[in-house]
């Protein structure tokens, strides 16, 4: 086992670059394999979600090759094979492959999703909008399997509740259909964009990504091509907090600002001095925080990946801040860590209730982060507290955060990462 030992107290100052969009790569790699041709892909960020797809690939016959953020997909001797349970079971973008498979081969067997448990994430409107377009869906033992017999014919489907990953494997699913699909309530998401620039570069006939109703007509091939990623505004926010929370003037290089918008807002809310340039944000340090109350809804509402990493940041405002998680109820896992560390923070009913001062004072302790996000969480706070933390389930920070050590040290952070020596052996 790793732990991240993080010896806090320590200003962070100096040039972050974001990476590729975490939840775009987990979508545009399995969008490849519905061309006939090899795909190149650009700035995809080195994390473990990655590797995790790159393998999955490899066992169904596609060539990859992945080195300095460039991801090479050839998919023209790909098989179509019963899904690995073991990988499937380690991230949740897993699921992409049901609609990626669906549309190539007209079949697919694929294990049930993983990823950070978050409370229930059902995939009915996944399994609703593939047999909208004519295929049927059955699970049994632990794994999904979908079938198109008489082949998938475009259709009219209203999402019930917006779902970004009901909407792309729906598109994924639907752009080699018969005929012309409309996606009703579509989420909005610039992951959602992106992963449909890839598909008309391939060939595909998508209008409408960025709304809430996209069409696709159906095309009978796919090539390769080449696309180039989105930044990712899930880690830009991540260092945006850090850099409000304790940084000595940072900048965020690499950032799409429109992305980020009702984040932004609610920084600029708290006080924070910020420079926007065309591709770039400025952070300047503040010992004058104001106390906000956030709730995360859809795109382009407050994105609830930010509400944990953005959660040290409002231990710092002079006053009580509240956070309510509309998307996942469960997001709270970070709050009693954090409490571990001397933090004034409590979860009362669906609401975080958060207590703060300008003068806050964290102490370093043995913290776990429970997913993804509540370990951004804790790094930050690791860097703001006297001492050092040590942070365990580390492969949860590892699955979406690229170069996260080396980020943290080129900005001046005492950061890394501990072998966990079993005491016993």
């Amino acid at each position: 086992m790793k732990k991240l030992v993080v010896n806090g107290g320590k200003k962070l100052k100096g040039t972050v670059t974001i990476s590729g969009a975490k939840n775009s790569a987990v979508a545009l790699i399995p969008a490849a394999i519905l061309a006939d041709s090899p795909v190149v892909l650009e700035g995809v960020p080195d994390i473990q979600d990655v590797h995790s797809l790159k393998e999955i690939l490899e066992i169904m016959g596609v060539q990859v090759t992945f080195e300095n953020n460039r991801m090479v997909i050839d998919p023209t001797n790909m098989v179509s094979i019963p899904m690995p349970s073991g990988k499937i079971n380690s991230l949740r973008a897993s699921y992409y492959f049901m609609g990626a498979l669906l549309g190539k081969f007209g079949e697919a067997v694929v294990g049930l999703p993983g990823g950070c448990y978050l409370g229930p994430r059902p995939i009915d409107l996944h399994v609703k909008g593939f047999e909208s377009l004519g295929a049927t869906v059955k699970t049994e033992h632990g794994a999904t399997y979908l079938d198109s017999p008489n082949g998938l014919k475009g259709t009219r489907i209203y999402m019930d509740m917006v779902s970004i990953g009901a909407t792309i494997n729906v598109m994924l699913a639907a752009v080699k259909a018969e005929g012309r699909t409309v996606i009703e309530n579509a989420a909005r998401e610039p992951e959602i964009i992106d992963v449909a620039t890839l598909l008309n570069n391939m060939g595909a006939k998508i209008r409408g990504a960025g709304t809430n109703e996209i069409r696709i007509d159906g095309v009978k091939e796919l090539k390769g091509c080449r696309h180039s990623m989105i930044p990712d505004r899930i880690e830009a926010g991540t260092y945006l907090s850090l850099a409000a929370a304790y940084g000595d003037g940072v900048v965020v290089q690499n950032v799409i600002h429109e992305h980020l918008e009702s984040f932004i807002s609610k920084l600029e809310e708290m006080g924070v001095p910020m420079t926007i340039t065309e591709d770039s944000i400025i952070v300047e340090p503040t010992n004058d925080l104001k106390p906000i109350n956030v709730t995360t809804v859809p795109y382009p509402g407050f994105a609830t990946d930010l509400q944990q990493p953005l959660t040290p940041l409002l231990l710092r405002a002079n006053g009580q801040s509240m956070v309510t998680d509309t998307i996942y109820e469960a997001r709270v896992n970070h709050i009693p860590e954090l409490a571990r560390m001397g933090a004034d923070a409590t979860v009362e009913g669906k609401m975080i209730v958060i207590n703060g001062h300008n003068d806050i004072k964290l102490s370093g302790t043995e913290v776990t982060a429970s997913d993804l996000r509540a370990g951004a969480c804790l790094v930050i706070a690791g860097i703001m507290a006297d001492g050092t933390t040590k942070i365990s389930n580390v492969e949860n920070i590892l699955r979406g955060y690229d170069n996260i050590i080396e980020k943290l040290t080129g900005l001046g952070a005492d950061i890394y990462m501990e072998e966990d020596i079993d005491k016993e052996g």
